[in-house]
Parts: structure tokens; C-alpha cells; sequence
């Protein structure tokens, strides 16, 4: 297992639940949703519906995210006897559960929490207060059940291959798979922020909210396994 497993655990927490906390009570995601928005012309800097970007960035990574989690699971069931895949097996079973984990867990998330996204409310044209996760809608708004917003979808197929950093034994080559991880999700984040999807802190959250799955999955996955061999 991880050295120091629990205490990363505990301190991405700490820092998830003080993410959140900050990001109530301040205007920085409006300040910084300000930066990607014409108010002259009411538009976004991108065009949700611009085929090229939409296909590159949205459609197509999510396309290759399901191959990716498809061809780990063949690997593990029709090739488990081969070599690589036995030396590698708790590192492709912590990615191809965090691949599933991850999303499941943001999308039950946005469905309960009912936030709107930042072209929803009033401030960008919408119809909707700004209404916070931690907030209360007010009595006499309107607001439909199917707004989800928060945390950010997209992006948590992104960050849900920072559990690569797992997969690597060699320390550089996990850190490099943790930054290159890390700047998918963050590409995938800032494309739904640049047409008025998401705000930072949805992000953010969605980030370290990623990790904590991640690491939990990995202390199951070590502590279901005995054996010698461990996810480095």
C-alpha cells in the first residue's frame, strides 16, 4: 500500500471541504467567469456548438475515456495470464475503477444538488439566481429540477486518470502521468468554463473530490490484496 495513504486521504479532505467553503462565501468564480463572457454581445468566448472544438474536446475525449476503460477491462479478463498484465494488475484494476467511480459519483452529485451552471443565472442572461451548492433556492424563484452543474462532469474523466500515477512504478514516470492528467482534466475543465458550463470552483471540486476517489479506491484495492505485490 501507499506510504502515508490515510493521511493523504484525510488531508485531500480537508482540502476539498475547504475548496468548497471558500468558493460559498466569495465572488471569485464570478470574477473569474467575468473574464469568458461579452456582455455587449451576451456570448461566450466559445460557441457551445462550434463543431470542431465540440468534437475534439468534448464528444471525442469522451469517446476515447470509454475505449480507454473498455481496453482495461478486456486486458484484465481476456489477457490477465500475460506477463505485463499480471505485473500490472492492481494498477490497471485502481484506473478502470476509478474511471467508473469517478463519474458516477459527480454525476450523482449533480443531480442531487441542483445547481445552476453560469449561463442559467440572471448575472449571464439566464433565469436562475445565483444559487450555490451550499445555498437554499429562494422561495419565490422558479427553477427546474434538471439543472446540474455542480461539481464539473466533463472533467471528471480527466481527473479520473490521474489514477495512472498509480499504474507507474519508475517516480517519474508516475509524475509525469500525474501532470499530464492533471492538465487533461484541467483542458476538458476550462473548455466547459469558456462557453458558460461550469465555474472554477466546479472544477477545483471536481479535481480533489477525483483524488479522494482515486486514493480510496487504491487503500481497497491494497487492502483486499495481501500479497507481495502492491500498487507502487
Amino acid at each position: 500500500m501507499p506510504k502515508n495513504i490515510n493521511i493523504q486521504i484525510f488531508i485531500t479532505l480537508i482540502l476539498l471541504i475547504a475548496t468548497i467553503v471558500f468558493f460559498q462565501w466569495s465572488n471569485v468564480d464570478i470574477f473569474v467567469q467575468n473574464r469568458f463572457y461579452d456582455f455587449a454581445t451576451q456570448s461566450w468566448l466559445i460557441d457551445k456548438q462550434e463543431p470542431i472544438m465540440r468534437f475534439f474536446l468534448y464528444r471525442g475525449l469522451k469517446i476515447v475515456l470509454v475505449l480507454f476503460a473498455v481496453s482495461i477491462l478486456f486486458s484484465l479478463w481476456f489477457f490477465r495470464k500475460k506477463s505485463f498484465v499480471r505485473e500490472y494488475k492492481r494498477g490497471l484494476l485502481v484506473v478502470l475503477l476509478s474511471m467508473m467511480l469517478v463519474p458516477a459519483t459527480v454525476g450523482t452529485l449533480k443531480t442531487t444538488t441542483k445547481v445552476p451552471c453560469p449561463h442559467d443565472i440572471v448575472h449571464y442572461g439566464g433565469s436562475y439566481p445565483d444559487v450555490k451548492v451550499l445555498d437554499v433556492y429562494p422561495k419565490d424563484s422558479f427553477h427546474k429540477s434538471n439543472v446540474r452543474c455542480w461539481p464539473a462532469g466533463h472533467a471528471s474523466g480527466g481527473f479520473a486518470l490521474m489514477s495512472l500515477y498509480f499504474l507507474f512504478k519508475n517516480p517519474k514516470n508516475k509524475k509525469r502521468a500525474l501532470i499530464v492528467t492533471i492538465i487533461i482534466g484541467w483542458i476538458m475543465g476550462l473548455y466547459k468554463m469558456l462557453l458558460g458550463d461550469h465555474f472554477l470552483s466546479h472544477t477545483i471540486v471536481t479535481m480533489l473530490l477525483s483524488w479522494l476517489l482515486i486514493l480510496i479506491v487504491v487503500k481497497i484495492v491494497c487492502y483486499k490484496d495481501k500479497s507481495p505485490e502492491k500498487v507502487a
